[in-house]
């Protein structure tokens, strides 16, 4: 099928003849007129945004009469990947559809590209029918179809991590591993398993040993998920080598516990790695923290409280203790429950040109713009404390502490907040009041505590129900007395569960919001902590005062149909 080209003109005028855009629009993405010999008019008016993928898509669907195809919770069959070349479909990008009569249907973007469709037809060396859709649903389908696996087997040969190695004086230096038909085994499935681990952004790659196989785990959403097939036994010794060579750890100690990082750089973006080894019965279990800062921070700048899941009256109270002048803002929670996700996005909220701020975490997750970051090293002797000294003779207005783990670093931290500045920080507690008993267990003066602090916020993060699949769910006599629920209130509600799809890899769930606990600072608080009162009478007093607890934050989600009763039940307590 041949595709007769449409000038940049044809395709402004139909845009603007639709509504899409204003003429005024298209002079300011194109001052010098419309002139496809000297500029891409399709790639300028989607890269300015003038207009949306999906509008361009049914634009272009009309104009050379192509039916336009959503791509809605489809998957390419696995046939196409034995007779088209995986890196061909993202190169273009295209996806086959079906294929019938010797003729191929394929998905495509942009119908424009006669010569390059003509290319494609060649290649193919079938006759092609087309198909329109938006470049952004012909990626994700690929990312998430059955041939994903494929997809890095095929690109893992051009797509070489570079292992970044910390030199004595701190500098960088390179040393690329290649990867070739020569090269280790155990070296390309250690690079297969990372680059398949940041493809489905996993957070964490648990390595288990039992007494024949070895498990390798990924935590997806809080949630670990088996990665591959168990592996024998006999890849085990060199799987852990191999990871302490790149970590820079010792190879012969195998009864000790040992903590390392390395660094990789992929296709020019740089992810960090941390790597902790404890040895077991069966052998060492290692666990790798995967840190991909470009990903975390693709979408900082847009990042706000309202976006992480915060009922409102905590949204409201939580922001007017992040404007205050001076004072310390407390986020408490357990590994992994999105305590420095909260604190920049506190930071991005309150960040102006006319006050310095300044941060010191282990490590730095997110790289924010106008933002001074320091990441602790203990090696060098760069800890939480000495940096949080340093950083209060740099004249900062605003400071965030990635964690408080010691009585010194509290005190500086306490100290800095009554004099002057506000401190942004982070304590692992159970919730709000636990956090009390911590401080003062450190050694810290409640008076001093308490005239520093603003707010204590605890959080956990629970999945959400996938979209694309949730249905309604009947809850059992079973699940609603675990839950501490009754008849009536299960009458009451609409409960939904996601029966599990591909857009969610078969879990039923996708993301994750924050609950959170907030606890005001209220007077009679504050003279309940200075005299030492039991963290139980303060919690009946805080409730009192209207403070929503983690278990209620958790079930005002389910009733609203955003999670389920088993989701919370994993990480809060019945009350």
């Amino acid at each position: 099928m041949r595709i007769l080209p449409k000038s940049g003109a044809s395709i402004v005028k139909k845009l603007i003849e639709k509504g899409w855009v204003t003429e005024s629009a298209i002079q300011v993405v194109f001052p010098d007129g419309v002139d496809s010999k000297k500029v891409n008019v399709v790639e300028e008016l989607l890269k300015s945004q003038t207009v949306s993928q999906e509008q361009m898509a049914i634009l272009f669907s009309e104009l050379f009469q192509l039916e336009y195809e959503p791509l809605k919770d489809f998957r390419i069959d696995p046939k196409f990947y034995q007779s088209i070349p995986v890196e061909l479909m993202y190169r273009y990008p295209f996806i086959p559809l079906e294929e019938k009569n010797g003729a191929l249907t394929i998905v495509i973007s942009n119908p424009i590209h006669v010569t390059a469709l003509d290319e494609l037809e060649l290649t193919l060396r079938r006759s092609l029918n087309f198909k329109i859709g938006t470049k952004q649903s012909i990626l994700d389908t690929l990312k998430k179809s059955e041939g994903s696996t494929q997809v890095l087997k095929k690109i893992e040969e051009d797509f070489k991590p570079q292992l970044i190695r910390e030199t004595d004086d701190g500098e960088e230096s390179l040393s690329i591993e290649k990867l070739s038909k020569d090269a280790s085994p155990v070296i390309r499935l250690v690079d297969t398993m990372i680059l398949t681990a940041l493809q489905r952004r996993a957070s964490d790659i648990h390595i288990e040993a039992s007494d024949r196989e070895v498990e390798v785990k990924y935590r997806i959403d809080g949630a670990l998920y088996r990665a591959m097939d168990p592996l024998d036994i006999q890849y085990h010794a060199p799987l852990i080598s191999r990871i302490k060579v790149m970590s820079e750890l010792d190879i012969a100690e195998k009864r000790v516990p040992q903590d390392g990082r390395f660094k990789l750089r992929l296709d020019n973006k740089k992810v960090d790695f941390r790597v902790s080894i404890l040895p077991s019965i069966f052998g060492e279990d290692v666990v790798i923290r995967i840190l991909d800062k470009e990903y975390i921070a693709s979408d900082i700048n847009e990042l706000r409280l309202e976006r992480l899941g915060f009922n409102p009256g905590d949204l409201k109270r939580f922001r007017k203790a992040i404007i205050e002048p001076y004072g310390m803002v407390l986020v408490t929670g357990p590994t992994g429950s999105g305590k420095t996700t909260t604190l920049y996005a506190a930071i991005t909220e309150i960040q102006s040109t006319e006050d310095k701020i300044i941060t010191i975490e282990d490590p730095v997750e997110y790289q924010l713009k106008d933002v001074v970051q320091i990441p602790v090293n203990e090696k060098k002797g760069l800890t939480f404390a000495r940096g949080l000294r340093s950083i209060l003779r740099h004249d900062p207005d605003k400071v965030m502490v990635g964690e408080i783990r010691d009585s010194e670093t509290a005190q500086i931290a306490i100290q800095s907040a009554l004099t002057g500045h506000l401190v942004f920080t982070t304590v692992h507690a159970n919730n709000t009041f636990d956090v009390i008993g911590r401080f003062t267990n450190m050694g810290i003066e409640p008076y001093n505590f308490v005239s520093s602090l603003n707010c204590i916020l605890a959080q956990r993060l629970v999945r959400n129900v996938c979209n694309a699949c949730a249905e309604e769910e009947t809850i059992s006599t079973h699940l609603m007395e675990d839950s501490g629920l009754t008849p009536d209130i299960i009458q009451a509600h609409r409960f939904r569960h996601g029966r599990g799809c591909p857009e969610c890899n078969g879990t039923g769930f996708k993301g994750r919001k924050a609950i959170t606990e907030f606890l005001d600072l209220s007077d009679p608080i504050r003279e309940m902590i200075l005299a030492r009162r039991p963290a139980s009478e303060i919690r009946k007093e805080a409730i009192k005062e209207g403070m929503t607890t983690l278990r209620q934050a958790g079930l005002e989600k389910v009733y609203r149909g955003e999670t389920t009763l088993r989701e919370i039940n994993r990480v809060t307590f019945i009350e």
